[in-house]
Order: C-alpha cells, then sequence, then structure tokens
C-alpha cells in the first residue's frame, strides 16, 4: 500500500469521526450573539446562520441609489465567458488552467446594466468580486488619517468597517471587507479561505455548498499552471492566455462541479444552506466553500478576520489537506488517478 493511500486512509477516517461527532447540523441565530457567544462559536468552529443582524443603511441600496452614490467614478469589474473566475478551465493548447478572471473598468451604472440584460447581452458574465478590501482594507486601520483610495469610497459611510461584536470576540480588527455585486451567472468555484468569514446578504440569495476541514481530501487538489482571461482584440471573445512558464503553479480542486451528484466520493457530507437578503453567515476559515447566487442583482458584503497564527489551528488547515507532494494537473500519475477513484467508488470505512 503505498504512503499516498495510507494518508487517505487516515483523513477519511478523522472525516468520518468528525462527521459522527458533529453531524450536518447548522444552527441558526435569531439575533446577533454577543462577544462572548461568538467567541464560543469560533473556538466550535462550524457554520452559524445569522437572522438577527441588521444593517440599517444597506436598506436603501437599490440600483439607483448606487449609480447615483458612485457617479462616474470607475470600479473594476471581472468579466469571464462563463461565470466562473478564478476556476478551472481549458487553455487554447487543450491543457487545464487556473484561470483569473479578465478585469474591466466601469461605472457602477454601467455594471448593474450589464447585469440587468443577462441573456440579452451576451454570453459574457459580470461580477464586482476583486476580493482585495475593496471597501475596507487593513491599511484603513493601519493609520490615523482616513484611507481614501478604494474604489468604492463613496460606499462607505453605509458600511461599518467592522462588526463590533465579532472584532471584541477576536481582538483584532478585520484585514478585508468586500462588496460582491453579480447575478446567477456567476459562480465560485469551490475553495477554503484562511479567514474567519463573516458573510451578509443585501439584495439576492447566495446558496453555499460547505465542507468542514476534515474533507479536504475529498477535493482532488492538483497543480494548475496560471492563465488569465484576455481579448486578442478589443472585438474578440475571451481566451485563456497561459502566464509565463515561470509563474507559480496554482494548487486548486480539480472537482469543478460538486453541487452535481457523484461528483464527490460518497464519504463526503456536503452541508447546502441558503442566506438571503437581510441574513449573515458565519463562515469559519478554513471551510471549503462553492457559492451560487440568485438570478436577480445579488448584493453581498464580507469582513475577513486574520485566522489566529498561534497554536495548533493553521498546522491543522494545512494537515487536513493531505500530506506528501500535489500532483501536477494536466499529468497526474496513473496511480494517482486510479487511488481517486477507489476512494470515489468505496464504501464509507468503518
Amino acid at each position: 500500500m503505498s504512503v499516498l493511500v495510507q494518508n487517505r486512509e487516515v483523513l477519511e477516517w478523522i472525516s468520518e469521526e468528525y462527521h459522527g461527532m458533529n453531524g450536518s447540523h447548522v444552527e441558526t441565530l435569531q439575533a446577533a450573539p454577543s462577544p462572548l457567544e461568538f467567541s464560543r462559536i469560533c473556538h466550535i468552529s462550524r457554520p452559524v446562520l445569522i437572522k438577527g443582524y441588521t444593517i440599517p443603511k444597506l436598506r436603501q441600496w437599490s440600483d439607483s441609489y448606487l449609480s447615483g452614490r458612485m457617479n462616474e467614478s470607475l470600479i473594476s469589474v471581472a468579466v469571464t465567458p462563463d461565470g466562473y473566475a478564478d476556476a478551472i478551465a481549458s487553455g487554447p493548447d487543450g491543457k487545464k488552467y487556473f484561470v483569473e478572471p479578465h478585469v474591466s473598468q466601469m461605472t457602477m451604472a454601467s455594471l448593474l446594466r450589464n447585469l440587468n440584460a443577462t441573456g440579452d447581452a451576451g454570453p459574457e458574465a459580470y461580477y464586482l468580486q476583486s476580493q482585495n478590501g475593496n471597501l475596507f482594507s487593513s491599511a484603513y486601520f493601519d493609520q490615523e488619517v482616513e484611507d481614501t483610495q478604494s474604489e468604492l469610497h463613496p460606499l462607505r459611510d453605509d458600511v461599518p468597517a467592522e462588526i463590533p461584536w465579532c472584532s471584541e470576540a477576536l481582538g483584532r480588527h478585520p484585514d478585508a471587507v468586500n462588496l460582491w455585486i453579480g447575478n446567477g451567472q456567476s459562480v465560485t468555484s469551490i475553495h477554503s479561505d484562511p479567514y474567519e468569514n463573516i458573510y451578509h446578504v443585501v439584495r439576492g440569495r447566495k446558496t453555499f455548498l460547505l465542507l468542514p476541514p476534515t474533507e479536504g481530501w475529498c477535493l482532488e487538489e492538483r497543480l494548475y499552471p496560471h492563465a488569465i482571461y484576455s481579448r486578442p482584440d478589443a472585438s474578440s471573445p475571451l481566451v485563456a492566455v497561459p502566464s509565463p512558464s515561470d509563474t507559480p503553479p496554482i494548487r486548486w480542486s480539480s472537482i469543478t462541479h460538486p453541487e452535481r451528484p457523484g461528483s464527490l466520493p460518497p464519504q463526503a457530507h456536503p452541508i447546502c444552506i441558503s442566506v438571503s437578503a437581510g441574513e449573515t453567515l458565519y463562515l469559519p476559515a478554513g471551510w471549503w466553500h462553492h457559492v451560487r447566487q440568485s438570478d436577480d442583482i445579488t448584493i453581498a458584503l464580507n469582513w475577513w478576520y486574520d485566522i489566529e497564527p498561534r497554536g495548533m489551528a493553521w498546522i491543522w488547515l494545512n494537515l487536513l489537506r493531505g500530506i506528501g507532494n500535489v500532483p501536477p494537473a494536466n499529468d497526474v500519475d496513473e496511480d494517482v488517478a486510479q487511488d481517486d477513484h477507489r476512494h470515489r467508488t468505496a464504501h464509507p470505512i468503518p
């Protein structure tokens, strides 16, 4: 038996033990937790749906309000041919790549028009998803004078820079606060983040498929060469353009549609949860998530808090992704492929 198989069987045992103790239940709170309550929630490190946390100024976020506040300011919008940004796709050479989106500069009004015109405006998908602290970054808290570099600065008055009960419980400010605006075309491929994530839906609905860190082995990570969507010329469709050969490869899941029946091994225990307008999801650090959204314009905010670097948390999260070398995506060893197949079809371990 190979070391890879032995390691996989240990991870499967951990996965089954965790599921046996915790099940697939997601707790729902009817009011925002106190700092002490949230500290206990973080200690357990399981998702929680919070229905009682409101941000009053967000109730006025209609298309006309957002367009008026942003005026002619330009924002960075991800554009993809199929709605999958930061995801696996085929390049012109037939190889698989981790492809980042094309980034287009447009006004908020143009973005909202494009999102409302889905079905009439061609196959490309638009998604405000820059993820770099596009509302507030760590620099906002690091200086006495307010940081004014955010493209979305005109909206800051409506959005709290931090969640009080979260910041007090964790003893730190958020590392990034992000605004997300898209529609049903845009899908977030499955991945995990090293952040405690507070995710609040303003309009529409988000559907999360979740896997705990103990089931990272289910996702068959590979090393993918990097590419970026680009246009050969202004009138051309987007194509994946490989990055220079010295660009580091990206470690990513090879399961592109975990929501489809049979895509995950039978030992996996995915949790599906919908988060509607006015609701907030606490997504613990290290939890794998695949996200879809309702067809109409969906708007969400999230606050990312850095994981505690001390102790065992970071070490455990990396351990649970698997020990050993991650195989290259376009040159997977036959034994590795057979091991993946065996674990897809095997019965759960006792």
